[in-house]
């Protein structure tokens, strides 16, 4: 059941089939809710910039009076979907990954943020001091939305609001709705700063082109540079300068839950060791044609490099050890990240050990976590290793030669990351995606493996190569969550309800705070299909027979708009060709009853 939980799912290009879609997908947004969420048309709230929500007598900017002090009071209305709670939660976490801005819940503070399910999604700029709503109305579940109204909760208005905007974008108010131009407002920089940062198209906080147009064809927003039209108004992340401008606004030294990350780009192989009495040694290595590292795969020469160990020479089972720094962890929970490839004999092994305090203050007590074989496979692989540790450690990498008469390469490690998060509980690797995409039409879809939860339950990922979305940028991948039918059935309870299913499509930018992850998240519940049936139910009595699993699986929930074409093509998420998806399924029930009542401080 263990090695279930993270599953390496591999599909090459000949599992892709095709079969009528129409009564075995299904949108989550039907409507498109989420394609624009925060332009709230229609919304009878008193709103500035379609989601900035203007209190009485009180703005933010410029002015520290309205910075927050963390970690920051939060209340969790129960008004909110269950779906956005999960959300919320999602949000925080990657604030904590990329930032110092934490979050608390509400125990009586003056001032605190209530989320709410009001007419859409808005929330106010800056501290108000006395507390105040973000609301996360319907199409605003969606961790990115949320991280959107929380910067206007934390001080930032939008992107095209800068002082500088009309160097870099044009606002066409001949094409906006009448009566809504004031939402194209700019601001002087005695208002509002840019904290020192370039002009950002990419950022999460920049309005879509379309955004509050007249005629659904023509734009309000263009780029001055061309390129960047199909960019802005993304959905996905923070941006790169979204990220530095949040640490430099509230003088942030280092994110939260980072403990450690490694590209191997530098001599130092940052701060990691190697003992002095190991019979063989972890390489600095170049990367070289055919012998590319996993940070730039071959992009630049005479640059790319990672940390080898040959198999080839050398005596049976010699090994060697690589050390990280002394890390101080400030949770009881960590995932270590890394990419890997093992090219030798199938007897090789790469083991993954943590060296702990022993609690005398000295760091030597090993607990051996995992053990990696080659498997004929070799190109390079994403790893997740779970780990449990509450007192300052070591992780390390042991490599061990099996058969040098029988090995054709070595070992090979890059791209490490280690967070105070919890690992995804599957991850899904599918090579050869570009020429997937290339020659699927709407019916191709491929099915991940089964992947079980924490819980025992069995689900799989549906991605429709080509989906039936498309808009100005082009076409659309989407993706899809179904239950499986699956070994612990029998004790499992039926339907499976309140559980929240989250998909990511990863970027493999090798720096962890760069990444911009798609993720689109759904919550089982009680609805039913046109036959009366509960989608969420056993899928053994509501699905259909998948012989590639021998198993049921039942109908898929999802985005048809998950990722767009532009987007794989131009980031790191199509690295190697290959499309990785993590995916999670975990009960959330906890979550249904989260409101407090708020204490008056008049």
């Amino acid at each position: 059941m263990e090695r279930g939980l993270f599953l390496l799912g591999l599909v090459a290009l000949t599992t892709s089939f095709t079969i009528p879609r129409s009564t075995r997908v299904h949108e989550v947004y039907e409507n498109g809710e989420d394609e624009n969420p925060i332009l709230n048309i229609g919304s009878d709230a008193n709103l500035l910039e379609g989601d900035i929500l203007i209190p009485k007598g009180r703005n933010a900017l410029n002015d520290h009076r309205y910075r927050w002090k963390f970690p920051i009071p939060y209340i969790l209305g129960d008004d909110l979907d269950l779906n956005a709670k999960g959300c919320v939660h999602q949000a925080f976490e990657m604030y904590r990954l990329k930032s110092c801005v934490d979050f608390k819940p509400y125990e009586g503070e003056r001032t605190y943020i209530k989320f709410e399910k009001r007419g859409g999604c808005f929330s106010s700029v800056g501290d108000q001091q006395s507390g105040q709503i973000l609301s996360l109305g319907t199409g605003c579940d969606h961790k990115a939305v949320v991280e959107h109204e929380l910067l206007h909760a934390l001080g930032f208005y939008h992107e095209q609001s800068r002082t500088d905007r009309d160097d870099y974008v044009d606002i066409w108010l001949d094409q906006v709705t009448p009566g809504l131009e004031h939402n194209f407002n700019k601001y002087n920089d005695d208002f509002i700063t840019d904290q020192n940062t370039a002009y950002d198209y990419e950022s999460v906080m920049h309005y879509r082109p379309f955004s509050f147009n007249k005629n659904e064809s023509i734009p309000t927003i263009t780029t001055k540079i061309p390129e960047f039209y199909y960019i802005i108004g993304q959905y996905r992340d923070f941006s790169k300068l979204d990220t530095l401008r949040l640490n430099r606004m509230y003088n942030c030294s280092g994110p939260l839950t980072l403990l450690d990350q490694c590209s191997f780009e530098y001599a130092s192989i940052c701060g990691m060791i190697q003992s002095s009495t190991d019979d063989a040694d972890w390489v600095h290595m170049k990367s070289s044609t055919g012998d590319e590292d996993h940070t730039l795969l071959g992009r630049c020469r005479d640059a790319g490099y990672f940390m080898y160990f040959n198999t080839r020479t050398g005596d049976p089972l010699q090994s060697a050890l690589l050390e990280s720094r002394t890390l101080y962890p400030k949770r009881k929970l960590q995932c270590l990240q890394f990419f890997y490839k093992m090219t030798g004999n199938s007897k090789d092994r790469l083991v993954v050990w943590t060296k702990m305090d022993d609690g005398t203050g000295t760091v030597r007590k090993m607990k051996k976590i995992q053990t990696f074989y080659a498997d004929g496979e070799k190109s390079w692989k994403i790893a997740h290793v779970p780990l449990e540790v509450g007192v300052k450690f070591r992780y390390g990498f042991q490599a061990s030669g099996g058969d040098p008469t029988a090995s054709t390469g070595g070992i090979y490690i890059d791209d490490i990351s280690l967070t105070e998060t919890r690992c995804p509980n599957a991850v899904w690797t599918i090579r050869n995606f570009s020429k997937i995409m290339q020659e699927a039409d709407e019916n191709t879809f491929i099915d991940s493996p089964r992947f079980y939860n924490r819980e025992g339950y069995g689900y799989g990922v549906r991605v429709m190569p080509l989906s039936s979305y498309s808009d100005f940028s082009g076409n659309y991948v989407g993706l899809y969550f179904h239950l499986a039918s699956g070994e612990n059935d029998v004790v499992m309870k039926w339907p499976a309800v309140n559980r929240q299913a989250t998909l990511v499509v990863m970027d493999q930018d090798p720096d962890i705070l760069q990444r911009m992850s798609s993720a689109r998240s759904l919550t089982t519940d009680m609805r039913t299909n046109s036959a009366g049936q509960l989608f969420w139910d056993n899928p053994s009595k509501v699905g259909r027979y998948d012989p590639s699993c021998d198993c049921y699986r039942g109908e898929s929930w999802g985005w048809r708009n998950f990722i767009k074409y532009f987007d794989l093509k131009r980031r790191n998420y199509l690295k190697d060709d290959d499309l990785i998806i993590f995916a999670d399924f975990e009960d959330i029930t906890s979550l249904i009853k989260t409101e407090v009542p708020i204490v008056s401080h008049e």
